[in-house]
C-alpha cells in the first residue's frame, strides 16, 4: 500500500510549520500510524546527526522523534547551511555537495529536484503517512520557477497542502488571502485548507477573521490554534527564536553564551536554560559580556573564522581576557573550542581564502581546516568524573596542541577530546548535545559550582512532544488533515 503525505506551507519563515509538523507526527503516530516527516529543502545552522551518518535540519530530528522513527538523511534531502549573507554550505542526502551564492543556487535547483524526488520515495516506501514541511513562504512567486521547497515539490509530487498563517504577527487575513492573490490557479488547486497559529486570547472574538479568510480565499478552516506555550522546551529550527528566548531574573548563576552571526547546533544550551539555578543570556552584538558570569560559551559555527572576526570586531575578545583574569570559566564548544586556540589554519581555503589566522589565545591549540566532515554519533564519558554521555560531532578541522594532554572526553571508541588550560578555568570540546544528558549536565555545573535540579531532559521533551500533540488533537480538525493526505 502506497503511503499517503500532506504537506503543511506556511504563509512565511517563523510561522510555526516545524512545531506543527512534530505535533502531527506525534498525534498520528499515537494512533499506530508509521509516520515519517520530510522537508524538501531547508535552510538552517541548527542540524542534527542522523542514525545513517549524514546531517539534517535539527527540525526534522525532533519531528521523527515524535513519530517514534528512527532519523535519516531522506527526510531532509536538501540543507542549505548559511556561511555568509549570501552564500551557503550545501548538503545533499546528508553530504555536503559544495558551497553556492544565492544567485548561483537558484539554478542548482531543478538539478537537486531529482534527489528531492527521489528521497520521498524512499520515505514514502517505509510509511502510512508522510507529513511534509515547507520553507519560507508559499507566496515566493518571485523564485516559483526552479522552487522545490514548496509549491513545486507539491506539484512534482502530487502532494495536497494546507497553509498556515500565524496571527501573532499581525496580519494574518491578508497573509492567507494575499497567498491566494498571488499564486497562480494551478498552485492554488493544490491547497485544500488553511490553519491559523499562535491566537491569543477569546477565540469566539476571532470568527469572523475566519469566515472572512474561508469566503476571500476559497478555501477551508482546519483550526484555529492557540499559542502553545511549552513551544519553547523543544529545539528551535531558526536562530531567530533566540531574540525570543527570556533569561529568568532570579536564576542565582549566570551562562553567556555570544550570539554569532553564523552560531550553529544553539539547542545545545537549551538544557542549561531550563536548570532552575541558570540564568542563560545571549549576549548580542553590541552588549558586554556580563560581568556576573560564572562561565562564557563561545558555540559552534558554521564560518568560524569570519565568526572569530565578528567576536571580536564585538569587543567579546577584550572582555573574555577580562574575564578569565577574574577567575571566571569559558567553555568552547566546536568551532568555538577552534577559537580559543592560537591559530587557526585554513590552508585548502574551506571557509573562503586560504588563511591563517591568529586565534584567542585562550588554549594552547592549532587547528587545521580539512576537506573530511567529521559526522559522528558519539558515547563516552567525562574523564575527572566518569559521568556518562552521549552526543554527536559535526566538524571540520582537527585540532591539537600542549592543552589536549588534558583532555574532557573519553570515548568509549578509545579516542578523547577536547582541551583544558593549565589554570583549568578555559576548556574546550568538539561534542555537541552532551548537556542534554542529566548526569554529565550535573557534572558541567558543577565545574561552575552551581547546583543541578532533578529535571530529566529528555522525559520533558517527549513530555512536551505529547502535550502539544494533545493541544492539536483538541484544536485542529486532526481527523480531517488526515483524510486530505493522499
Amino acid at each position: 500500500m502506497t503511503a499517503r503525505a500532506l504537506m503543511i506551507q506556511g504563509t512565511g519563515s517563523d510561522v510555526g510549520k516545524s512545531l506543527i509538523v512534530a505535533g502531527l507526527c506525534r498525534v498520528f503516530a499515537r494512533r499506530g500510524i508509521k509516520v515519517m516527516p520530510f522537508k524538501p529543502q531547508n535552510m538552517s545552522n541548527n542540524a542534527a546527526v542522523t542514525a545513517d551518518g549524514g546531517e539534517i535540519g535539527r527540525a526534522q530530528a525532533l519531528q521523527a522523534r515524535a513519530a517514534g522513527v528512527a532519523s535519516s538523511v531522506y527526510m531532509n534531502p536538501v540543507l542549505l547551511k548559511p556561511q555568509s549573507e549570501i552564500g551557503s554550505q550545501i548538503v545533499v542526502q546528508g553530504k555536503v555537495q559544495g558551497t553556492a551564492k544565492a544567485r548561483d543556487y537558484q539554478a542548482l535547483k531543478p538539478k537537486l529536484l531529482e534527489a528531492v524526488l527521489e528521497s520521498f520515495a524512499l520515505i514514502k516506501r517505509d510509511a502510512d503517512l508522510v507529513l511534509i514541511e515547507g520553507a519560507g513562504s508559499a507566496a515566493e512567486v518571485n523564485l516559483r520557477g526552479n522552487d522545490i521547497a514548496n509549491m513545486g515539490f507539491a506539484r512534482a509530487a502530487d502532494v495536497p497542502v494546507v497553509l498556515l498563517g500565524d496571527i501573532d504577527r499581525g496580519g494574518v487575513i491578508a497573509q492567507i488571502v494575499g497567498t491566494r492573490a498571488v499564486i497562480d490557479e494551478a498552485d492554488a488547486a493544490m491547497i485544500k485548507g488553511f490553519l491559523v497559529n499562535r491566537f491569543r486570547g477569546d477565540a469566539s472574538l476571532f470568527e469572523e477573521g475566519m469566515r472572512i479568510i474561508a469566503e476571500k480565499s476559497g478555501w477551508p478552516s482546519y483550526g484555529l490554534i492557540p499559542h502553545f506555550r511549552d513551544a519553547f522546551r523543544l529545539p528551535a529550527e531558526d536562530a531567530v527564536a533566540l531574540d525570543r528566548r527570556r533569561a529568568s531574573s532570579d536564576a542565582p548563576i549566570t551562562i553567556a553564551v555570544l550570539q554569532l552571526p553564523r552560531i550553529s547546533n544553539f539547542d545545545d544550551f537549551d538544557p542549561l536554560a531550563a536548570e532552575p539555578s541558570v540564568k542563560l543570556v545571549m549576549v548580542k552584538r553590541g552588549e558586554a559580556i556580563p560581568a556576573e558570569a560564572s562561565l562564557v560559551i563561545i558555540p559552534g559555527s558554521k564560518a568560524t573564522i569570519a565568526d572569530l572576526a565578528a567576536l571580536r570586531e564585538a569587543g567579546w575578545d577584550i572582555d573574555l581576557q577580562s574575564h578569565v583574569r577574574r577567575g571566571g570559566k569559558v567553555l568552547g564548544l566546536c568551532g568555538g573550542y577552534q577559537m580559543l586556540g592560537t591559530m587557526i589554519d585554513d590552508p585548502h581555503g574551506i571557509e573562503g581564502p586560504a588563511s591563517r589566522v591568529e586565534g584567542l589565545g585562550l588554549l594552547d591549540v592549532e587547528t587545521v581546516m580539512a576537506p573530511k566532515k567529521t559526522l559522528l554519533s558519539v558515547t563516552g564519558h567525562l574523564i575527572e568524573n566518569q559521568s556518562r554521555f552521549h552526543g554527536y560531532e559535526m566538524h571540520i578541522g582537527v585540532t591539537n596542541g600542549a592543552d589536549c594532554e588534558r583532555p574532557l572526553l573519553h570515548f568509549d571508541d578509545g579516542r578523547v577530546d577536547g582541551a583544558t588550560s593549565k589554570t583549568h578555568l578555559v576548556r574546550g570540546i568538539y561534542v555537541h548535545g552532551i548537556f542534554a544528558d542529566d548526569q554529565q549536565r550535573a557534572a558541567w555545573l558543577e565545574w561552575i559550582s552551581a547546583e543541578s535540579s532533578s529535571l530529566a531532559f529528555e522525559t520533558m521533551i517527549d513530555a512536551t512532544l505529547d502535550a502539544l500533540a494533545d493541544h492539536l488533537e483538541k484544536y485542529v480538525d486532526c481527523d480531517g488533515l488526515l483524510k486530505l493526505a493522499r
